[in-house]
This record gives C-alpha cells, structure tokens and sequence, in this order.
C-alpha cells in the first residue's frame, strides 16, 4: 500500500514527501485503536484507504472553499467532533498553514489527539475539550465535520454559529439521496447549499459502498 498510497496524493495535490507522515498517523490510529475506539479499520492500510485518503479527497474542494473565505492566507479552520483527528489531522498536514482546532467532547479522545499532534510535530493544531454547543462563535473561516452527527434542526443551529463573515462549512457524507433528504429537513435553516461528488481510491467495488460527497453551506 505505501507506494500505491504515496501515488494517490498527488491526484488531491499533495507531495508524495507528506507520505510518511500520514502513515505514521495511520499507526497511531491503528495502536490506540481498541482502547480508545477511534476508527472503523482493522489494519495501517484499512486506516489509509478508509480514513485518510477519504479526507484528503476533499482537499481540492477545500483549497477553492478557503481561497473565497476572508482570511485566504492563514485560515482558521474547526474539525468538529473530531474523534480520532479526523479530517482535522490529515488536513492540517495538507494545509501546514491553516491553524486548526480539534473540538471534540471525549476526554480520553483528546488525550489521544494531543498525544498525536506531539508524535508528528504538528505546530499548527490544537485540541479543544468541549461540545460543539460551547465553542467559540463566529470565530473560523471553514468548519468541517465527518462521521458526525446527521444535520438536524438542534445541530444545524449549534454549526451555523461557528463560521466567521464569509466562512463555509463543509461536511463530509456519503450517500446523496440521504444527504437530499437529511438537506430537506433543515431547508429552512439551510435555502442554500451545495453537494460536490468525491473519488476516493481502493473505497470498493459497489456503488454506494464508494460513494462520498460534501455538503458545502452556504452554496458554493
């Protein structure tokens, strides 16, 4: 997998150099996997395919998102229940000048994720303990979430005060009839918005198991 997996950066526009250190990620996950129920994955490689290279197939995406939002150079960007680092932790090293901040509820979760960003030497990522409910408001310019909570009228409200003026919120979600759906039920909150299709390598052979899109808000 390493030299296949070093290959499919470049198709998201990342060096092949940043490699080792997604892998080196990837182990972490893997070794503190059972006692801190982090990710879905049995293996480094399941970790890279699954994970990893799910979140860095929006970085394209991402890159058009931050370059329209106020702050272009150094933006500040929220993972919001971040879990196991993710995307947060794959995106900081794709973006080493983006400042990011990891709100994740779980203590014992954070006290993976601090031990993370220590192990890769990442300068640009904190960790905040709390709900997303208490972070702060207005305060970045792109909000992402994956694998979090479906888009329901209480959470909806709680993510649409923490983007700054021209700030977006992208989350990652899979299958677009949901996504239509779980959109419908909030389109008051929500009139305008966007769905943008994913590719992500080695996700399977059936369509909706490979299927991956984000949801941009406002419309993009």
């Amino acid at each position: 997998m390493n030299g296949t997996f070093a290959g499919n950066l470049s198709a998201f526009g990342i060096g092949a150099e940043k490699a080792p250190m997604f892998e080196k990620y990837a182990a972490e996950l893997n070794l503190f996997n059972s006692a801190y129920d982090l990710v879905g994955a049995d293996s480094v490689d399941d970790i890279l395919t699954k994970h990893i290279l799910d979140s860095l197939a929006a970085v394209p995406l991402l890159k058009q998102l931050i370059a329209k939002t106020g702050n272009p150079e150094k933006p500040r960007i929220a993972d919001v229940g971040s879990g196991g680092g993710l995307p947060g932790i794959p995106l900081a090293i794709a973006f080493p000048d983006a400042r990011f901040t990891l709100i994740e509820r779980m203590s014992k979760r954070c006290t993976f994720l601090e031990n993370c960003i220590l192990t890769l030497g990442l300068k640009n990522v904190e960790v905040l303990n709390t709900e997303a409910e208490k972070a702060p408001q207005k305060a970045f310019d792109l909000v992402v979430f994956r694998a979090f909570r479906p888009l329901d009228q209480k959470m909806t409200k709680t993510i649409l005060k923490l983007p700054a003026e021209k700030g977006y919120i992208a989350a990652y979600k899979a299958r677009a009839d949901k996504i239509k759906a779980e959109m419908a039920a909030i389109s008051k909150l929500v009139p305008s918005w966007s769905m943008k299709q994913l590719d992500v390598p080695f996700l399977g052979s059936g369509k909706e198991e490979r299927e991956r899109n984000l949801v941009i808000i406002p419309e993009f």
